[in-house]
């Protein structure tokens, strides 16, 4: 027996409670599909399989392999899904032979804790910054293919290689224009998926995404800002903000020709404290800064 809300060293989880089900309720094992954090469609197992756990392991180990894109080690990852669910999912150590079991299993807040917990771990053992970055390729902005946008507020700029500046929030306009005005600055690029500078990062659901900051500007000839704006926060910024500080770390040592740096500039303080250059804005806005 686990005291309420213990947590396992290894894992960090929340322990889930283990329900008392009625006879009735225990033939209704449905399972659903959690993977996008959002039910899209059931799987009913075959009610000749439902009483047998290796069923339901093999079940959740397929899906955390799918979510992953994992194509060996199921064998592995079986036997430690078995022992997760036998001993650490719950509150209390559970009988896999109990139907109770599988109709708490299909229990969302159980399966959404098995399969989140199991895919963050596995994440946070595969993703490992190996310190071997290298630059393979730069981007040429002047060799931007010409693109289509929809039909959003814009601005023309005065500073900038594209012939617009659209925005994708008041804030990127209002942030635009400012870049316009700040005479400590050579020029400026909104970060178009055109351009095609991306960021690869783990974000909070621990399955990896891509990230495009929203600004690159240049300061001199060999100082060059990226630019995160916000209005609300959500739980990426923080990993985006520390992804981009790791590769400005590393595109630095790994060049000497031009300094990287980022900031993060939230609309908020932006508004609030109008920052009259882009120095005083580099020494304001800190946050996400080491």
């Amino acid at each position: 027996m686990f005291p309420p809300c213990s947590r396992w060293p290894g894992f960090g989880h929340k322990k889930i409670k283990y329900k008392a089900f009625s006879e009735e309720e225990k033939r209704e094992i449905i399972f659903k599909d959690i993977t996008t954090g959002e039910i899209n469609h059931t799987t009913v197992l075959d009610s000749g399989l439902v009483t047998d756990y290796r069923s339901v392991i093999g079940y959740f180990s397929q899906v955390i392999m799918k979510d992953l894109r994992l194509v060996s080690g199921y064998d592995v990852l079986y036997g430690k899904v078995k022992a997760f669910i036998k001993n650490e999912l719950f509150e209390d150590r559970v009988d896999l032979d109990s139907l109770n079991t599988l109709r708490n299993l299909s229990e969302l807040e159980a399966s959404k804790s098995l399969i989140e917990t199991f895919k963050k771990e596995i994440n946070a053992l595969t993703v490992q910054d190996k310190g071997d970055a290298r630059i393979k390729d730069t981007i040429k902005l002047r060799k931007t293919r010409p693109f289509v946008v929809k039909e959003q507020g814009y601005i023309i700029p005065k500073k900038s290689i594209f012939n617009k500046i659209i925005g994708d929030s008041h804030l990127e306009l209002q942030f635009a224009a400012f870049l316009e005005e700040c005479e400590d600055i050579v020029s400026y690029v909104k970060n178009y998926m055109a351009v095609h500078f991306q960021i690869d990062y783990v974000n909070a659901d621990g399955n990896i995404s891509n990230y495009y900051p929203d600004f690159i500007v240049k300061q001199s000839s060999n100082s060059v800002v990226i630019v995160e704006t916000k209005g609300l926060e959500d739980l990426d910024v923080p990993l985006k903000m520390k992804r981009l500080c790791e590769w400005c770390v590393d595109i630095n040592n790994a060049q000497s020709d031009i300094k990287y740096d980022y900031v993060f500039v939230d609309e908020e303080s932006f508004n609030k404290y109008k920052p009259k250059s882009f120095e005083a804005l580099m020494s304001g806005f800190q946050e996400y800064k080491d």
